[in-house]
């Protein structure tokens, strides 16, 4: 499995070109899903602390990530 971390620059030498290429390529794919992260909070159900019934949290955070991946899909069309 390869490494899912971004790679460090050595001290007095620079990253070689394939390692400052995955950085690049991770950061793009990591602003993503923290953009994702932080549309799901604007809802607060993952932010704050969830008072209602439990038996009900399940069923609305598939509701709300259904809506996210729908405005995600929308916004990219």
């Amino acid at each position: 499995m390869p490494n899912p971390d971004p790679f460090k620059k050595p001290r007095l030498r620079e990253l070689e070109p394939e390692q400052d290429a995955f950085n690049q390529l991770f950061a793009r794919f990591r602003v993503k899903v923290e953009h994702s992260i932080r549309l799901l909070k604007i809802f607060r159900i993952l932010k704050e602390r969830y008072r209602n019934r439990r038996r009900r949290f399940g069923i609305r955070l598939q509701l709300i990530t259904g809506f996210v991946n729908w405005m995600l899909q929308q916004r990219t069309l």
